[in-house]
């Protein structure tokens, strides 16, 4: 067999063989000491026209603290930390703690953040050194099955201080609705989290809300939504994103009356397809595209009428799924074209919670109810740093403003 033919297994006595992985390992250790170095001449500099009685001066380096290894997603990386020495008498010290080295840190964000997504993938807490190890290297250690357990009370700790935090100074123009349902290994029924993600002024998404639901009811719905505007959030949504569930726009109406309503154009697409003969359902779906495509909303009702005219005699119950939110489907007409693809579906959930639902299934550890949401709320907060911002964020001034939009485009005011 010819030897380029023969797959080279890795040498099972250490953690990589590879030199590119040494060579980013030490490059990431010598960025790390660079930005280090930086912060210190900064300090150093503010302090150097400051001297003792005798003409020294006051601060001065005063060699390194014990090297440390902290565990990154390339694996452990060696830093030093440099000290300082102030050397002016009194209580009240300068020291140096870099601001991207804090003086406890041992594991970078990126692999707390991998530990979530290893549970959910099927890694029991017991296995979690083994997997690690494998990932990160044989020094991953400090991760053990009490560090993890530890860690999991951790993520519950953060979800309750994010659920408790302020936004009376927060305005959100656009909320995107939908309760998620997952089984926790532990639980007998599939649990439903109830989410809000909102988008603010500037267009930025955030996760707004999270809660244990009990089957997307009404009462779950209210008591979230109360819950948001108890913590400071006066001003109504200018529009709220979701499916057809009766609970959330029943709690909206009651709590944010003047709010209005989008349906998620995914969610009725899967609601009328399911109730059509699978030979139809490509050429169905294809006109109900032609629906929310259109660039106009009377071409949109063009093409509403037409799905109603075709299906409408075979497949009642397909076009009563679609007729019965004909105006709630049309919404985005009335906000600026540059929103229409963040708008027109409660895709910033669906596309974050695929991934738990399928790894929820395969988790091999007990997963309880309380463990599942503090998992659901890390996933979601990882999920959120790589959100884009809404497109056309030079609309959302006009939004607030009261400005009114058609088919997409701004109307002008009539003169006073």
């Amino acid at each position: 067999m010819p030897e380029n033919t023969i797959a080279k297994l890795p040498d099972p006595s250490g953690f990589s063989t590879d030199p590119f992985t040494d060579i980013i390992r030490d490059g990431a250790r010598k960025l790390i000491e660079q930005a280090i170095q930086a912060e210190l001449a900064v300090l150093m500099a503010a302090f150097s026209a400051e001297k003792l009685e005798n003409g020294t001066s006051r601060l001065v380096r005063h060699g390194y603290l014990p090297e440390r290894e902290v565990m990154t997603g390339i694996g452990p990386v060696p830093v030093k930390v440099p000290r300082v020495r102030d050397r002016k008498p009194g209580e009240d010290k300068i020291t140096f703690t870099p601001s991207i080295l804090p003086r406890y840190l041992r594991k970078a964000k990126s692999v707390e953040e991998l530990l979530p997504w290893l549970y959910l993938k099927g890694v029991s807490t017991g296995d979690f050194s083994e997997a690690l190890a494998a990932l990160l290297g044989p020094n991953a250690d400090g991760l053990s099955a009490k560090t993890i357990t530890r860690l999991k009370a951790d993520w519950w700790n953060d979800y309750e201080a994010w659920q408790k935090r302020d936004l009376s100074h927060r305005r959100f123009l656009y909320i995107w609705a939908d309760g998620v349902y997952f089984k926790p290994r532990m639980a007998e029924e599939k649990q439903c989290v109830l989410v809000i993600v909102g988008a603010d002024e500037y267009g930025r998404k955030e996760l707004l809300a999270m809660i244990d639901g009990f089957r997307e009811s009404a009462e779950s719905w209210r008591e979230l939504l109360l819950d948001l505007k108890r913590r400071g959030l006066k001003q109504d949504p200018n529009l709220a994103i979701g499916d057809g569930a009766l609970g959330f726009w029943t709690a909206l109406r009651e709590v944010f009356a003047t709010t209005r309503e989008q349906r998620c154009w995914v969610h009725k697409t899967m609601n009328v397809l399911n109730a059509l003969p699978k030979s139809l359902q490509d050429k169905a779906k294809s006109h109900l595209h032609d629906i929310w495509q259109a660039e106009t909303k009377a071409e949109a009702g063009a093409a509403f009428d037409f799905f109603v005219e075709t299906y409408g005699v075979k497949y009642d119950k397909a076009v009563a799924k679609l007729v019965k939110d004909r105006e709630a489907l049309l919404t985005f007409y009335y906000y600026p074209a540059e929103h229409w693809k963040h708008i027109r579906t409660s895709n910033p959930i669906e596309s974050t919670f695929a991934t738990v639902r399928h790894r929820t299934k395969r988790t091999k550890g007990c997963l309880s109810r309380r463990t599942g949401l503090a998992m659901a709320f890390k996933l979601m907060m990882s999920a959120q740093g790589k959100w884009r911002k809404l497109d056309g964020q030079n609309r959302l001034p006009e939004i607030i403003q009261g400005i009114e939009f058609r088919d997409g485009l701004r109307q002008l005011q009539a003169a006073a």
